[in-house]
């Protein structure tokens, strides 16, 4: 932590810092030299006077209450008096300390969402079909993820990833699979690569998804499924929704993981569906009777989420226009 030399005498400023040996001296005029996200401890007069913007725990006298209220609407972080800081002032030091990055990470998850957003992949042009995708994350982070691309002037791949938990480390885990996945030209391949590295690096966390490849002449969807619910749904003009059910384990969870592919041909105006579980949320009942209703949803294009979710919700669907 800084110290900022006060500009007016203070009686009590060697008693204060021989209460603070580790702290670093600084002038005011010096401000610009330093680093701006370490906590610093000054003079109230100083700090409103001279509208820095480094955080702040400011010191004042005992009659100088209306200086320490102003000082708090500045943006201070704490305030003390002079000649009556804290007794345990390294454990009261830690806990502004330990707040104030929690608060500083708070006002940061609105940029990381939306530097998220920019990773998801951008519309791509594809003779006869359309990608259509709607990602809904439950806080400004999402562990679920979607991505397509093309392998070449024939083919596309695309996956559709669940992440276990919520939270800041889902979300890196997304961040990973969007670097990472440029690598592989199968879905088994993507899976097999993706689980490898999950069981090396040891991260507590489980993946679930969906991944498949779709040849844009022959009209062949191959996909493989790593252990995800909702299963994949094929929607084919005058009849019945297919669930496309599998069995596997989701990723992370061991080094021998079978990966089984399967295919099927995709007709005209045929939709080819992947959700997150989140899709599930919207419905009640058990899970047969919110599949039950999801597909019936997304077979008549009417489903809707609600503005406030419990889960992320993420869905991709391929479609044949010609």
């Amino acid at each position: 932590m800084y110290f900022i030399q006060p500009t007016r005498d203070i009686p009590y400023l060697d008693q204060v810092l021989d209460a603070l040996p580790s702290v670093q001296m600084i002038h005011i005029e010096d401000l610009d030299l330093y680093d701006p996200t370490i906590i610093a401890i000054a003079d109230v007069a100083d700090y409103l006077h001279y509208k820095w913007t480094i955080p702040t725990i400011v010191l004042a006298f005992e009659h100088e209450g209306a200086a320490l209220a102003q000082a708090w609407q500045q943006g201070a972080l704490a305030g003390w008096v002079w000649d009556h800081i804290p007794t345990n002032l390294q454990d009261a030091l830690s806990q502004i300390d330990a707040q104030y990055k929690r608060n500083q990470d708070s006002r940061d998850l609105p940029s990381a969402a939306e530097l998220q957003k920019r990773l998801l992949p951008n519309p791509i042009e594809l003779k006869n079909y359309k990608i259509e995708t709607f990602f809904q994350p439950s806080a400004y982070l999402s562990g679920d993820w979607y991505d397509y691309w093309k392998l070449n002037d024939k083919e596309i791949i695309f996956y559709l990833a669940d992440v276990s938990g919520h939270g800041v480390t889902s979300s890196l885990l997304t961040s990973w699979m969007a670097a990472f996945h440029g690598r592989s030209k199968t879905p088994r391949e993507l899976i097999k690569k993706l689980n490898g590295m999950l069981v090396q690096e040891n991260i507590e966390k489980h993946i679930t998804m969906i991944a498949g490849t779709l040849n844009l002449e022959t009209h062949v969807l191959k996909w493989s499924s790593a252990g995800h619910y909702p299963p994949a749904i094929l929607f084919e003009p005058g009849l019945p929704a297919r669930i496309l059910n599998t069995s596997s384990f989701p990723l992370g969870l061991t080094e021998d993981l079978e990966v089984e592919e399967f295919e099927c041909q995709l007709n005209r105006y045929t939709r080819f569906v992947i959700c997150s579980d989140g899709a599930l949320e919207p419905f009640d009942g058990g899970l047969n009777e919110q599949l039950g209703q999801l597909v019936y949803h997304l077979q008549n294009q009417s489903f809707q989420a609600p503005d406030h979710v419990a889960d992320d919700i993420a869905i991709l669907s391929i479609r044949r226009i010609n």
